[in-house]
């Protein structure tokens, strides 16, 4: 009987090893990707710019005219302006065109001679 009693005593730490396995788990498979895509959006959304062209998180696409500390005018077609939170922009699906963006490499290559 002595020996059933010992027995058991060592047994208690398995259930706190899958304890803290399952915690483990669920953090590097679902905490910490959504931390980095939540990240991910905050540095999109800080970094645009006017005349960018965006989506929104409801899936209206329009191009940045004014830009705001918390929100973001939008011209969703010629002549029609609507003003959105920033938090409410999902995507950047193209930058603005600096001034300084150098030419296509076919433009600028100087004319071959194929004599």
């Amino acid at each position: 009987m002595d020996y059933a009693a010992e027995s058991s005593g060592g047994s208690s730490a398995l259930p706190l090893l899958v304890v803290v396995a399952f915690a483990a788990f669920v953090y590097f498979l679902m905490i910490r990707p959504q931390q980095k895509r939540r990240r991910e959006v905050e540095s999109m959304q800080s970094t645009m710019g006017i005349g960018d062209e965006v989506v929104t998180v409801g899936g209206l696409y329009g191009i940045v005219t004014e830009v705001d500390a918390d929100t973001v005018m939008l011209e969703i077609a010629p002549g029609v302006s609507a003003k959105y939170a920033r938090a409410a922009i999902g995507k950047v699906n193209r930058k603005a065109a600096t001034e300084e963006e150098p030419a296509a490499d076919e433009e600028s290559a100087p004319p071959s001679d194929t004599d």
